[in-house]
């Protein structure tokens, strides 16, 4: 493993951790992959981000869409779609696109889940129940890490990309509803101040709390007993999808050769950094306390490296 390790190291040493802004966690660990596969996933991740911004930004300066804004919004995310799906290559702004999607095999049905992800965010400010909020991670979050983890699992024969030899969608799961469950715990302050909600009502009611509560917690940092009860049944989910993420890498681990292996320790132990500053009782849940600096994850991704042994390293 002696050279292997100075080639990860080498890789590791090449990253510019400040210069990763979208996907940050997904495209450090694909600097370990293969530059071609590393070159779709930028390729996959900035068109998804282009739909994704589109209607969070408008969120963010808006209280609402207005019905003609729907129809208008909807309509450019299906276009984006129907592109994907006709292959209309002489649309030279997705022509990248469809190559990558070509060329590595990759199926639509991410596509497809993430612009079902998007419609619902138009037409809605949020979520009735936690139940509701999973089914639309299934596209705003499993579609982007399938991305991940079919570049993981291709095979190469012949100068030809073969389909991974597990189920893409069912190896995802777990991984991206972990690290969306951490995700929105740590950007709750940002998403606030963005008029965006990702806790659901039946939780938030639960626990004495509604949505214009979140906003003022926000704003002053004054912690209530009731949202502690929230971050905690949100903190034990993300646990148990944390366990599920566990298993499933054991899993498809024999699939995967190494630099994709490391890969996937990588990512998972970005957001478990994440993760173990979470403290439902004694927290701020400011956006300091629960943001890694670009030092602090350089130094997580440098000792994920250094412990990569060829086995599975978490649990």
């Amino acid at each position: 493993m002696g050279s292997q390790h100075e080639e990860y190291l080498e890789l590791f040493n090449q990253i510019n951790f400040e210069r990763i802004k979208d996907h940050p966690n997904i495209l450090i660990a694909a600097n370990f992959w293969d530059n071609d596969r590393y070159e779709a996933a930028r390729t996959f991740y900035r068109f998804m981000r282009t739909i994704d911004d589109l209607i969070d930004n408008h969120k963010s300066s808006h209280l609402g869409f207005s019905e003609d804004e729907k129809q208008q919004f909807t309509g450019s995310v299906q276009q984006w779609l129907e592109v994907v799906r006709n292959e209309a290559k002489e649309n030279s702004l997705y022509q990248e696109l469809l190559e990558t999607i070509e060329g590595f095999r990759i199926p639509l049905w991410p596509l497809e889940a993430f612009a079902k992800s998007m419609v619902y965010d138009i037409h809605h400010d949020g979520f009735s129940t936690v139940q509701q909020f999973l089914e639309y991670a299934g596209g705003a979050s499993v579609a982007p890490a399938s991305i991940f983890v079919h570049l993981c699992g291709i095979r190469r024969d012949n100068g030809q990309y073969l389909q991974p030899l597990f189920d893409v969608r069912e190896a995802a799961i777990p991984c991206a509803v972990f690290s969306y469950l951490v995700h929105i715990i740590r950007d709750f302050q940002k998403d606030q101040f963005n008029n965006l909600n990702y806790f659901a009502d039946d939780i938030l009611e639960k626990n004495g709390l509604h949505r214009k509560d979140l906003r003022r917690i926000a704003e002053t940092g004054d912690i209530p007993g009731g949202f502690r009860m929230v971050i905690k049944e949100y903190h034990a989910l993300a646990e148990q999808y944390r366990q599920k993420t566990c298993d499933m890498i054991e899993t498809i681990w024999p699939h995967l050769g190494p630099r994709y292996q490391l890969s996937l320790e990588v990512v998972f132990n970005l957001y478990l950094m994440v993760f173990e500053r979470i403290h439902p009782e004694t927290g701020s849940f400011s956006k300091e306390e629960l943001n890694p600096t670009t030092a602090e994850m350089r130094s997580r991704v440098l000792e994920t490296v250094q412990n990569f042994n060829g086995k599975p390293g978490i649990r």
